[in-house]
Order: C-alpha cells, then structure tokens, then sequence
C-alpha cells in the first residue's frame, strides 16, 4: 500500500515538472541544447543554493518560494542526461524532446522504485532541507567527477547523480505540495 501512494504521488510531481518543461519548450525550444552538462550542472547549483539560501534566511525576495526551483532542478537533471546521451547539438523536434525527456524522467522513477523499496519509505522521514543538502552533496560530487572527465574509480557516474538529485527533487515536492 505505502509503494502504491508513492507512486501516485511521484506521478502528481512528475507531470508537475513535465508541464512546465513542455510550455517552456513552446517558449524557447530546445535553446539549452547548446549547452555542456557541466553548464546544467552549474544551473542547478544556483537553483540548489537558491533553496537552501531561502530555507537558512526563512524569506526569499524574488516572489518566487522554492517549489519552482525544485522544479528547476528536476528538469535541469533531465536536460543534462539528455545531454550526456547526445551531446550538446542542434535543436530537437518538440516531439523527439518530449520523447528523451520522458525516458530519462522514468529511468529515474524505476531507481527510485528499487531504492525505494529497499530503504522501506525512508524520505518520508527526512526533512526538506535534507533533501536539498543531498541535492547539494551530489553536485558537489558531480563537479569532482566532471573535473576528472567523468571517470570513476569505484562511485556512480554523473548520469547516477543527476538521476539521484531528480528523485530527491521530487521528494521535496512531493513533501512541499500544498495539496496534499
């Protein structure tokens, strides 16, 4: 029963992040396939401290609160495994960005399926600010890898990491949501 609320709540989030990347599509195409994942990367760490920097001082100027940048944040890690699968390139068929964005969306739901049932609903326990401090550590970690051209001697690749912070990302919506 736990697994299946989960679920149910990981698709509300998802379609969440979904529906703003396919309107931001329409806005401004696939302009972000000019840039290199360690570009997003550094996209993300501004969406990442961002939300810790409102969290820590309790208020955020810009009339924005941090639901949109955990949304930014999932939908950046999207972009980049896009990235790392094509390379940064030329524009996307909306149809064919739609496709990558969806398979890589449900890459990292079926990780957080398998993780999820071994630690048994664990991120129900954690705080938000848990969440965003992993998403921190992670591209702390990513950038370390990036440095030394994505080789690893024994840890998870960059494309592990930004599966990771997109699962967490949807966590902390899922925790944040002002509907449930």
């Amino acid at each position: 029963m736990k697994q299946h609320k989960t679920a149910e709540e990981f698709a509300r989030a998802k379609a969440e992040c979904r529906d703003l990347f396919e309107k931001k599509l329409k806005d401004y195409g696939t302009s972000w396939r000019i840039m290199r994942p360690m570009s997003l990367t550094d996209q993300i760490m501004i969406k990442a401290m961002r939300i810790r920097s409102i969290e820590e001082k309790g208020v955020a100027l810009v009339n924005e609160g941090i639901r949109p940048e955990f949304i930014g944040i999932v939908n950046y890690c999207v972009m980049a495994l896009i990235q790392l699968e094509l390379g940064p390139g030329e524009n996307l068929k909306p149809a064919e960005c739609m496709k990558l964005y969806d398979e890589k969306l449900n890459s990292a739901t079926r990780l957080m399926e398998n993780k999820n049932h071994d630690y048994d609903e664990a991120w129900r326990l954690m705080r938000v600010s848990s969440f965003t401090d992993i998403i921190l550590q992670k591209l702390m970690r990513t950038k370390e890898i990036e440095v030394h051209d994505g080789k690893t001697l024994v840890s998870e690749g960059i494309d592990a990491n930004y599966m990771d912070m997109i699962n967490y990302a949807l966590f902390a919506l899922i925790k944040t949501n002002p509907d449930a």
